[in-house]
């Protein structure tokens, strides 16, 4: 029974529709693939800041400067590598805390306490190794 089915469905199949049955076998264009995703991803714009080296005011400046800029320019992560105050010469300052006064500390907590940079940020969070590690850290900033 369900080859005269079939065989009535082909006879059901108008001239039209043959025709255009053949012209799409017979053309060469490709069809667009629907299952994959031809949206266009762009890749994330991405800046470095190294402040190895800055005393504590001129890496407040340099970061407020570079933040307001990279948000400008539709940054989307910065990465600021502080280092981890191996180096410092806070250990000679007895007046000075020796955990607090460390760009490591000290940066982030600029960029928080600055309400106007945090409403250009969405997260800031630690950094991976290979980007620095312990002694950096992302900044993720909004759209313009």
């Amino acid at each position: 029974m369900t080859s005269n089915i079939s065989d009535k469905n082909k006879n059901n199949i108008s001239d039209k529709d043959k025709k255009d049955w053949e012209e799409f076998l017979s053309n060469d264009k490709k069809l667009p693939n629907k299952d994959l995703n031809l949206s266009i991803k762009r890749t994330p714009k991405i800046k470095h800041i190294d402040l190895h080296g800055f005393t504590l005011a001129q890496a407040n400046r340099a970061i407020t400067k570079f933040i307001d800029d990279s948000y400008q320019n539709n940054v989307s992560k910065i990465i600021v590598v502080t280092g981890k105050g191996l180096h410092s010469n806070v250990e000679k300052d007895p007046y000075i805390s020796k955990d607090l006064s460390i760009l490591k500390y000290s940066v982030p907590e600029h960029i928080k306490s600055n309400k106007e940079l945090m409403k250009k940020i969405i997260e800031i969070k630690a950094a991976k190794i290979e980007d620095g590690g312990e002694g950096a850290f992302y900044i993720y900033l909004k759209k313009k």
